[in-house]
């Protein structure tokens, strides 16, 4: 494995990442995939209750998401009002 530098998100606050990074967040999000697609086979069982499938749906959602924030780090970022005048 090499040790560049992905380009960061068009988008403020997010930085060039490793290939180290990307390759960690490649991985979590092949894990999410799977285990949202067992949801959704869930979802499809008419003796499953939906409401708690959605809410667990969402914890795996945001749990992800949260480890792939935590590898990727963003930043906060400057707003127009922030600059002097």
């Amino acid at each position: 494995m090499t040790n560049s530098q992905n380009t960061g998100l068009p988008v403020s606050g997010y930085r060039p990442q490793s290939d180290a990074a990307v390759e960690k967040v490649q991985k979590n999000k092949a894990i999410e995939e799977r285990v949202l697609r067992l949801f959704d086979e869930l979802a499809i069982d008419p003796e499953v209750d939906k409401r708690w499938l959605a809410i667990g749906r969402t914890g795996i959602e945001q749990g992800f998401m949260a480890a792939n924030r935590a590898v990727f780090k963003p930043s906060r970022v400057e707003l127009p009002e922030d600059w002097p005048q």
